[in-house]
């Protein structure tokens, strides 16, 4: 139930807040919030325009219950150029997960502080979540003869690895000193980003094209395939929305099999993870590599766990596979990369925003244009796995823009960094890195 007030309020007189106003008043606070999202797009509002931001952000905060934010938002409204009333909103935009709100108050609160640490900090955070790594890293190389090492010259080194800067990024973590709680988890995991980046350029340009060297620096994983389709238009190997299909999976398979045998990994047999998609790869897997199946077990050593994707498996499974067991490799099919999974898989055939399972409810055009749905394939398991293994692997050419992507090159790439494969956790994946994809919200 959305609140309203008894008082009449005048809608903002910019046409995207106007709208925005107007669809909170409707009930559709997504759509407000998109609305919001191009506003602070660029140029970046400043001065009566954060005041009018504000005044719709409070709006929209009351309507969902959020009244930290509706307070700060009500606050910068009535004053849009106190540094305190900027940051406070800055501060309560991060904590509620619309860290693109908060950042042209922050900026503009540090424009008036330009010595405020603090202001500094969530302002790095802010940019951290939306992904904007090289923003982040001209504020802290503003400052960098002063930074502190925890946490500003740490996260100069890691901002500078996600906008792509390996060199930079390399010398920052070379300065820090020993880590004080609770910072050496955060210390550990940039220190093997760091040493994985540095063996996966001398086996691929590292550049913001390549999207595997990349996939294995930050992740630690084998990425199996490159989306065929728009890679030139915004996509660099990525999947948008994708209805995946039972030749797709085969191909993955292939690819996985080809990815074990450049890694010299020897499992002795496949683990099935509990979700009904993950037991029917799994078993076509076993199948496909003459291994026998077997419930999934976090601490079996020498096994391959298959899972179609991970954000559809048990929590508790996924959470019990961070820490790897010896010589165990975690496949995945399908990894959506713009809310991954709490662990990176060491393998993956591809990675999406949205996917339909090949079992799934899916949509199909018909000759004239009109959409219809398909029902879901409530096939057992084990008919689904010879489904897949009946299926053809062969690669879809796509739209032609995708680079090459031969059977030879990605097993040189893994036999090239498999020193450096398969050792510490299975950390999430929390940006997407310095190459971009184009993102559909």
């Amino acid at each position: 139930m959305f609140r309203r007030s008894s008082r009449k309020e005048r809608p903002p007189t910019r046409p995207e807040l106007a709208r925005a106003w107007e669809q909170v008043a409707a009930g559709d606070v997504p759509g407000a919030l998109r609305e919001l999202r191009s506003f602070t797009a660029q140029p970046e509002p400043v001065g009566d325009d954060l005041g009018e931001l504000a005044r719709v952000v409070a709006r929209a905060a009351a309507a969902c219950g959020f009244d930290d934010l509706a307070t700060a938002g009500t606050a910068l409204a009535e004053d849009s150029r106190r540094p305190r009333a900027l940051y406070d909103f800055g501060y309560a935009c991060v904590e509620r997960g619309v860290s693109y709100l908060a950042v042209p108050a922050l900026r503009e609160a540090l424009r008036q502080v330009p010595d405020a640490r603090g202001i500094r900090a969530e302002l790095v955070s802010a940019l951290e979540d939306e992904h904007r790594h090289s923003e982040a890293v001209q504020l802290l190389a503003e400052r960098e003869d002063v930074l502190e090492d925890w946490p500003e010259r740490y996260l100069l080194a890691y901002n500078a690895l996600m906008a792509g800067d390996l060199d930079r990024a390399a010398g920052a973590f070379r300065r820090l000193s020993p880590p004080p709680d609770p910072w050496p988890g955060a210390h550990g995991r940039l220190g093997r980003m760091l040493e994985r980046a540095e063996l996966a350029r001398t086996a691929s340009p590292l550049d913001r094209r390549d999207l595997r060297g990349w996939h294995f620096a930050l992740t630690g994983g084998l990425l199996g395939t490159l989306s065929p389709y728009g890679f030139a238009a915004g996509m660099t190997g990525r999947y948008a929305y994708l209805q995946d299909s039972y030749d797709l999976c085969l191909q993955g398979l292939h690819r996985m099999r080809l990815l074990l045998d450049a890694t010299g990994s020897r499992p002795r047999a496949v683990a099935l993870l509990p979700d009904r998609g993950s037991r029917a790869l799994g078993l076509a897997a076993a199948e496909l590599l003459g291994l026998p199946s077997e419930p999934f077990a976090p601490d079996r050593a020498d096994t391959v766990v298959v899972a179609h994707d991970l954000t559809g498996t048990d929590p508790d499974a996924a959470a019990r596979l961070r820490e790897r067991a010896p010589g165990q490799v975690l496949f995945e099919h399908a990894s959506c990369w713009t809310g991954p999974p709490a662990v990176t898989a060491d393998i993956t055939t591809l990675l999406h925003q949205t996917a339909v399972a090949p079992w799934g409810v899916r949509t199909r055009f018909t000759a004239e244009g009109e959409a219809e749905r398909l029902p879901a394939d409530d096939r057992s398991e084990a008919e689904l796995a010879a489904e897949i293994l009946r299926a053809d692997p062969t690669p879809d050419p796509g739209d032609g823009e995708t680079p090459a992507d031969p059977e030879a090159a990605v097993a040189a790439f893994a036999a090239a960094v498999r020193d450096r494969w398969l050792l510490g956790p299975r950390d999430p994946a929390r940006s997407p890195g310095p190459v971009p994809s184009s993102r559909f919200r």
